[in-house]
């Protein structure tokens, strides 16, 4: 039994550590707004957290990060590689009707030509341990998020947290290893080198953002980071949901609203979008980017000799990449769908069914996969999916922090998020950067759903 097991079998250690641990989060800014009214800036909570951080294999989170900045090339790579986008999404746009309409938006774009020569890439590569026979781990990514890129700024904010927990429990020396983790500052500088290389010190930084929205302080620290380090020479940050210009120049917009089909409600805000991509605002992402980041390309990018395509004479580089991918398969119409389709209902606990959507809570899993799989498999519908291995990370206990919720050691599972930036001016890549990461801890009964839809909660890394 490790000195932390010994800690958690304290019940009135454990109560009295919540506490301190529920105060340092509010102390260091750890915030979202209460459920029942996510409008109101008065009524404010902690985020979910953990008690305690999550112990991480060293080498695979090195792993994580060293890889990170070839996953921000290979992105802006995809983004300009017009044929690979339509190869790819050709059989995805014919059956999912959000997909079709962005694909449709970008095709125009390409027609009318690009406005803007500066590109913004603000990403997060997201991955579990997959646990081996022999007790080590493989990193295994799931997917890329290359719009709205959430928890860069609670994430800076919980090493603090934990530490204070740890010294408070008598761990001083693990205390010191929880590791300096500040997202929101590269993302912000990543948004400000876009600032800049767009040469207007009167234009805006604008902010997209739902009108109603509990995780409103993860933008903010952004935000802050804007202001405190890098807009002092006449910039002005504006935070909107209703209109671009609103009387004054936009240099950048950064999207965190925009990926789901109901943020899409009617024409007019279809013809918001098709406005922002026109401009000569740098959208973070612009539509190619977003469209890069779907399950389909993930998918395809699996395929042999496709990584090849982007890095023809970087070996090391495909292989770094290749190492994270998790089993993929298509189910597109044919032979090798089919094939995917029999794997799937076969054995359903060893895979997981993804759609074209974002935001958490939409994979399907076990026999629900079968549900979906026979009512769809001899149909063009399936093609809006796509099916991965399943994942198995090593279960961890930890009680997990939530307003309300009982306090209760749970069987819990992580997953590690790695935030990228780039910036690409024409064909210079001026800036490509890993900036930082994210930990998330769920219990072992969830299969899906992340810390915005009310699932999984703030965590850190403590390397061994």
């Amino acid at each position: 039994m490790t000195q932390c097991d010994e800690v958690m079998m304290n019940d009135t250690l454990i109560k009295e550590l919540a506490d301190v641990a529920k105060d340092a989060a509010l102390l260091q800014g750890v915030l979202m707004r209460i459920q029942e009214t996510p409008n109101s800036s008065e009524l404010v909570t902690y985020a979910p957290f953990t008690l305690f951080p999550t112990p991480v294999p060293k080498a695979v989170f090195l792993q994580a990060l060293a890889v990170q900045t070839h996953y921000n090339t290979l992105v802006d790579k995809i983004s300009q590689d017009t044929d690979f986008l339509e190869e790819a999404l050709s059989s995805t746009i014919a059956v999912d009707d959000f997909t079709a309409r962005l694909f449709k938006l970008h095709q125009q774009i390409l027609k009318e030509g690009r406005s803007q020569s500066i590109v913004l890439g603000l990403n997060r590569s997201d991955y579990m341990l997959d646990q081996r026979d022999d007790g080590s781990s493989s990193l295994k990514q799931i997917e890329i998020n290359t719009f709205a890129a959430s928890f860069g700024g609670l994430s800076s904010r919980t090493p603090d947290v934990h530490r204070h927990v740890l010294k408070v429990a008598g761990r001083l020396e693990e205390s010191q290893n929880i590791l300096d983790n500040n997202p929101a500052a590269g993302l912000a500088r990543a948004v400000a080198k876009a600032w800049e290389l767009y040469g207007s010190e009167r234009a805006v930084v604008m902010f997209l953002v739902e009108e109603s929205q509990r995780n409103i302080f993860d933008q903010r620290y952004i935000e802050s980071e804007l202001w405190k380090r890098y807009c002092g020479r006449g910039a002005v940050l504006e935070e909107t949901s209703q209109q671009l210009y609103d009387g004054q120049e936009v240099a950048v917009v950064y999207f965190r609203n925009g990926y789901m089909p109901q943020n899409y409600i009617s024409e007019q805000t279809w013809d918001a979008r098709l406005l922002m991509e026109r401009s000569l605002a740098v959208k973070c992402p612009d539509i190619s980017t977003h469209l890069a980041g779907t399950k389909k390309v993930q998918q395809v990018l699996t395929r042999p000799g496709v990584l090849e395509k982007f890095f023809p004479d970087q070996p090391q580089v495909v292989e770094q990449i290749r190492a994270t991918f998790a089993g993929l398969y298509t189910l597109d119409m044919g032979p090798e769908g089919d094939k995917t389709v029999t794997m799937a209902l076969e054995e359903p606990d060893r895979y997981v069914l993804k759609p074209q959507r974002e935001g958490g809570g939409n994979n399907i899993y076990g026999s629900e996969i079968c549900q979906v799989l026979q009512g769809v498999k001899g149909s063009t519908e399936r093609m809006a999916y796509i099916l991965m291995d399943k994942i198995h990370p090593a279960p961890v206990q930890n009680y997990l922090l939530r307003r309300d919720a009982p306090l209760q050691l749970n069987n819990c599972l992580s997953e590690l998020g790695v935030f990228g930036t780039y910036v690409r001016q024409g064909k210079d890549m001026v800036m490509n950067e890993c900036v930082g990461h994210l930990l998330r801890t769920k219990s072992s009964e969830h299969s899906d759903g992340g810390v915005a839809a009310g699932v999984a909660v703030l965590d850190n890394p403590l390397l061994i």
